[in-house]
């Protein structure tokens, strides 16, 4: 498969999500403290995140972006609790023609490494973003940017190939938007993570101070950061990585780590709720978990088999069942594309498949396009990215769509690397991914799914859909871009379903006694802070 082209997409608004990521790590031994340096100092955050890059370039998980919300400025950000972009890096931006986006950057920044950080700078890195254009990367959150102009030595300008477009601001703050240094990041290629630490071309709030990836990273405050996030509340931060959910809760338990974000099990969220000696913070939710259709491979003869075999599957499946028994409630069913709560959000799925499984409207699907029984189903999921109960989901699935007797399920998993580059390159028929938005907009539900090249290359395009998505993402009046949210939903489910949405959840994070912040932190931006945290 060819790598994503942005003039592809000429005619969509860019709003590319997160390839939502609970990645499990390599664990590392001792507790990673780093208590010297005396107060303020030596907070521990435990996770389950794989790094997958510290290149923005080819980093669009939420592993390698917990990395890059300590490590680098942008134009635009999120203050910890406010879901509106506001000035990082910048000073102040603002469309100056329905085309035209202008940022001024404030005067006097530098990188961690002592060189200057100018509009030079940020026109080298989004330039160098949809350049390299890495298939890992987030280079498609930029599918409506057409150049970046420098105006003078403190002021770029954005030219939008849409007019009028109601998200763009909202790219900024994105893994697509992180500042580097052109001195000394390479224009034409991604950077080893050992050459990004080394050259600390970055300018966030704090500094890699040691790194050994997925077992433990050291973080050192930036003195010279300037930007929204403020001065850090801790001077040393470690990250260590943690291979189960398991270790992670035990050295919360034991006061070994300080924070624990992503992932517990449900069954380890219940335990720490009950638990005296640790804190359970529930943050907004956001998190959507959906089965993947690729258009090309999966099952059935004809665009209309297929077609039937994906409707067949929505009714075959029990949402509810997942949630509680799988999850234990820390989910919840997903009946739309966009998570209940958020503005725009509808539930097609449920009127038009129904809430609970129906045989009988399963078989007529097939039976309708002439498609034999039981039908073949190659299932992929992934055991190690998206938390421990990955593997009962997806037996709990397998056995659901049996039960219904009209399919066969061969089920496969895969360990991340690996599944990320094969169901790139057409190897998976159906298969799991789930999502944290890039910003907290119902279109990050929407144009990244659905639009032309988007980033599940699941070879789904429709003019309708495109005409659709392009409407909701301009118009201005909240009350109209619902109805044309909801609108695109129930036509997506009626007519092409190229995903199944099955569950959605919250933000969690377990901390210790005496420390503050994770609520402040755990916002609709999705955006996990270290600056805010303190003991």
């Amino acid at each position: 498969m060819a790598k994503k082209t942005q003039n592809t997409r000429a005619k969509q608004i860019a709003a590319v999500g997160i390839s939502a990521a609970v990645a499990a790590a390599l664990a590392g031994c001792g507790s990673g403290r780093t208590d010297e340096g005396g107060s303020g100092a030596g907070l521990v955050v435990g996770t389950t995140d794989k790094i997958f890059s510290l290149d923005p370039a080819a980093a669009y998980d939420n592993g390698s972006l917990l990395v890059e919300n300590q490590i680098y400025s942008y134009l635009l950000n999120f203050a910890p609790g406010d879901t509106t972009p506001a000035p990082d890096a910048a000073e102040k931006c603002a469309f100056t023609a329905p085309t035209v986006y202008t940022c001024t950057i404030k005067p006097g920044l530098k990188f961690a490494n002592g060189n200057p950080l100018t509009a030079k700078s940020v026109k080298f890195s989004f330039d160098r973003m949809v350049s390299i254009n890495d298939a890992n990367g987030p280079a498609s959150l930029l599918g409506n940017l057409d150049k970046t102009d420098l105006v003078d030595d403190l002021t770029v300008a954005f030219t939008l190939k849409v007019a009028n477009d109601q998200t763009f601001p909202a790219v900024l703050p994105t893994q697509a938007g992180p500042i580097v240094d052109e001195k000394v990041f390479p224009a034409d290629r991604v950077a080893t993570d050992e050459e990004v630490v080394a050259a600390k071309g970055y300018s966030g709030p704090y500094t890699i101070a040691s790194y050994d990836k997925n077992k433990l990273v050291e973080y050192q405050a930036n003195g010279d950061y300037q930007g929204i996030l403020g001065t850090p509340k801790n001077t040393k931060v470690s990250t260590k990585y943690y291979a189960t959910s398991d270790n992670l809760k035990l050295d919360l338990q034991k006061g070994a780590i300080d924070v624990g974000y992503r992932s517990f099990t449900p069954t380890d969220i219940d335990s720490l709720r009950a638990d005296s000696k640790v804190k359970v913070t529930d943050g907004p939710g956001g998190e959507l978990r959906y089965i993947v259709f690729n258009l090309n491979t999966m099952p059935g003869e004809t665009p209309e088999q297929k077609l039937a075999v994906r409707k067949a599957i929505a009714s075959s499946v029990d949402r509810e069942a997942l949630a509680t028994g799988v999850y234990k409630g820390t989910f919840q069913p997903a009946y739309g594309f966009v998570p209940a709560g958020m503005a725009g959000a509808a539930e097609p799925l449920k009127d038009i498949y129904g809430a609970k499984p129906d045989k009988a409207a399963a078989a007529k699907f097939l039976a309708d396009a002439g498609v034999a029984t039981p039908v073949t189903l190659n299932l992929q999921y992934n055991p190690d990215h998206y938390g421990s109960s990955s593997s009962e989901e997806y037996a709990a699935v397998k056995s659901q769509l049996e039960a219904s007797g009209l399919f066969k399920v061969n089920l496969q998993s895969t360990e991340w690397v690996t599944y990320q580059k094969e169901r790139a390159t057409d190897g998976y028929p159906l298969y799991q991914l789930g999502w944290f938005p890039d910003f907290p907009d119902a279109d990050n539900y929407l144009t990244p799914f659905f639009a032309p090249n988007n980033f599940l290359q699941s070879h789904f395009e429709n003019p309708g859909i495109s005409a659709q998505l392009t409407a909701e993402a301009t118009e201005a009046d909240p009350a109209k871009r619902v109805e044309i949210l909801k609108k695109v939903q129930t036509d997506l489910a009626q007519n092409f379903l190229p995903t199944l949405p099955l569950l959605s959840g919250k933000q969690v994070a377990v901390s210790t006694p005496g420390v503050s912040g994770v609520d402040e932190t755990l916002d609709g931006s999705f955006k996990f802070r270290f600056t805010v945290l303190s003991k």
